[in-house]
């Protein structure tokens, strides 16, 4: 476990489920992890209808948990109407926070680019018609995620999940008024485009994440990850934009407050 942070952040997409959480007990013991390491709050992400459901009833087992809901771009081969309308509905689960993990996935062969892009923009419409931010899955995709969201009209919050963009694209998403979150190929050497581009994003527009179990974090890399390991990759940010540690997480927690609504979400 690492040194607590100086000051709690929030990790801002991570899989519970895919963590091997299956019970409230089970929850409630990977946030203690998490917490010991001063990440204090997590949005456990859905990538299937399974998973939707799972993570809205499993964000109403702690208060530390928030979800997210949405059908993966790789599992949009069929997406038919009566997924659509149990998705909807989960969408106004009053702890799901966002919708997500939507876009583009052209890395894997899935599930048709068209069909991806249809899917995408339902989750376009239904991050605006909630009011609830929309979560990106970008893999080898970026162009067409930034034509579709253009073409379409993007809703009033974007958060590039794993943002994994040079400085060329992570300025034309802020341009845009999109919000970049970073997770564990950040602490990568051999990330050399990525963490440029971590070290530039503006202090308003960047969240910190694990993607766990993926994505884990140098020194880890390769091993289950799990939210502490958060912690690893604050620290590697606040080394590469050389700014305090203490300082960056005050401002990641308030961009993740702000972006997903934290104080909002209702709990009893």
């Amino acid at each position: 476990m690492p040194e607590i942070l100086p000051a709690p952040v929030v990790d801002s997409h991570t899989h519970l489920d895919a963590c091997g959480a299956r019970t409230r007990d089970e929850v409630v013991a990977i946030l203690d992890r998490a917490t010991a390491a001063g990440v204090d709050r997590v949005v456990t992400v859905a990538d299937d209808l399974p998973s939707a459901r799972w993570v809205a009833e499993a964000s109403t087992w702690d208060p530390r948990v928030f979800g997210a809901v949405a059908l993966h771009p790789t599992r949009t081969a069929s997406f038919g109407d009566a997924e659509r309308d149990e998705l909807a509905k989960l969408a106004e689960h009053p702890r799901v926070v966002a919708i997500g993990e939507t876009g583009l996935d052209y890395y894997w062969d899935y599930s048709p680019p068209a069909a991806q892009q249809d899917a995408f923009r339902w989750h376009i419409e239904l991050s605006k018609r909630t009011g609830k931010a929309l979560m990106i899955h970008d893999r080898d995709a970026h162009d067409d995620i930034l034509r579709v969201l253009d073409a379409e009209g993007a809703p009033s919050t974007v958060v590039f999940h794993c943002f994994s963009g040079d400085l060329d694209f992570a300025r034309a998403c802020v341009e845009r008024g999109f919000v970049l979150s970073f997770a564990g190929p950040v602490t990568f050497k051999n990330s050399a485009a990525l963490r440029e581009a971590a070290a530039w994003v503006p202090e308003d527009r960047i969240l910190v994440e694990t993607d766990a179990p993926f994505l884990t974090p140098h020194p880890f890399r390769g091993r289950p990850n799990e939210p502490y390991g958060a912690n690893y990759t604050l620290r590697a940010i606040a080394t590469l934009r050389g700014v305090d540690l203490g300082g960056l997480a005050v401002a990641v927690t308030r961009n993740a407050e702000r972006v997903f609504g934290l104080r909002d979400a209702v709990w009893s």
